[in-house]
């Protein structure tokens, strides 16, 4: 019987969906925690913290030990972590003596989830046999960006309708998405990029220039989007006098939406377009957008470049994937876990810049700013 690697495809799309969810539903409820379990704002931070170090640890994890588990069981985990993670959010907390741990503890085991699915689900649509496979990939970078304008947009209106203190149930309501997922991946057909045992080790990828080329692209890709990212309500409060809780709703879903554009005219088009040049010009772009943002004294103008600093990016992380692993194809789910794991890395050290400039609210749209901007670009 011919394979459905449509239903593949479906599974890895609501693997990101399902990334979207725990990587941006949490820190909605920073304020809620802080206010109904007494948790220090200093605390909340660590939340994020233990999220992507958690996801590090995954992605040196997969580097190492995921080609002998195989594709199939790490992939059903990752869903099972995340519905776990989710639902244990919704009651462990309020089970523990100290809150804040329970909650710690939720967000580990669906950064577990988050981690296993943003190195799989690269490699097991790479492995399929379909056509213009950088097009594909793009479009499937695509939907964690529409994930995460979905949690945002929609978890933002089921708290004007029912209130922020049902949070909990809502938190149930997106564990269902994984729990979906589980029959999806448990079920469709999955290929492995290379045979066993003919995979290139760790020590042989480390040694190709190549590897280390597409390194530093990931790395760059990860800076360049998160640092702006955090930017991103600051602006639109500035620009449009939108109020603090609005802005961070309103500006880092302007960025997704024009981050996804962009993956998707690459996922449309991409068979027409050489995505060489498309990321040379992407890369142009998001210098252009930098300094816009930063050495303008409008807001608006640094709003636009906020906006369309999110389009430059897009094509970064996707299009490095499909650049390298045709060159490497033997570089196996190594490569794979070690570009996500320098994407991962320099996008929290993007959240570490910011956190040192508390008040960059106030003063995003000062050209005075504008080192910091561009050193973390």
């Amino acid at each position: 019987m011919q394979k459905n690697y449509q239903k593949t495809l479906k599974a890895c799309y609501l693997g990101f969906i399902t990334q979207a969810i725990v990587a941006n539903f949490a820190p909605l409820l920073f304020l809620k925690f802080h206010a109904d379990y007494g948790i220090s704002l200093g605390r909340i931070a660590l939340i994020s913290t233990a999220f992507y170090f958690t996801q590090l640890v995954v992605d040196i994890f997969c580097a190492r030990f995921v080609d002998k588990i195989g594709y199939r069981k790490s992939v059903v985990a990752s869903e099972v972590a995340s519905v776990l993670g989710l639902v244990g959010l919704a009651f462990i907390p309020d089970l523990c003596a100290d809150p804040f741990m329970g909650i710690i503890a939720c967000v580990i085991v669906y950064a577990i989830g988050s981690g296993l699915i943003e190195v799989l689900c690269s490699p097991i649509v790479e492995a399929c046999p379909f056509d213009h496979k950088e097009a594909v990939m793009s479009l499937l970078h695509s939907f964690y960006c529409w994930g995460s304008v979905g949690v945002i947009l929609l978890s933002s209106l089921f708290f004007t309708v029912f209130g922020i203190g049902s949070w909990r149930i809502l938190a149930c309501v997106w564990a269902l998405v994984p729990l979906y997922n589980i029959f999806n991946f448990a079920t469709c057909p999955i290929e492995h990029l290379t045979e066993d045992g003919k995979g290139m080790t760790i020590g042989q990828l480390f040694r190709k220039p190549l590897f280390w080329v597409a390194i530093l692209l990931m790395v760059c890709a990860g800076a360049s989007e998160i640092s702006m990212a955090q930017w991103a309500s600051a602006y639109t409060e500035a620009a449009l006098g939108f109020s603090k809780a609005v802005g961070d709703l309103v500006g880092p879903c302007m960025f997704a939406v024009t981050m996804g554009i962009s993956r998707v005219i690459y996922g449309k088009y991409g068979a027409k377009i050489h995505l060489n040049h498309y990321m040379i010009g992407s890369g142009i772009l998001c210098l252009c957008c930098y300094l816009l943002a930063s050495l303008s004294s409008g807001p608006v103008l640094g709003l636009i470049g906020c906006i369309f600093c999110g389009f430059s990016v897009g094509i970064m992380w996707p299009g490095t994937i499909s650049i390298t692993s045709p060159r490497l194809p033997q570089g196996g789910t190594a490569l794979f876990a070690f570009l996500a794991m320098a994407a991962t890395w320099a996008a929290r050290s993007g959240q570490a810049w910011s956190a040192r400039f508390p008040n960059r609210q106030a003063t995003a749209c000062n050209p005075v700013c504008w080192p910091e901007a561009y050193f973390r670009w």
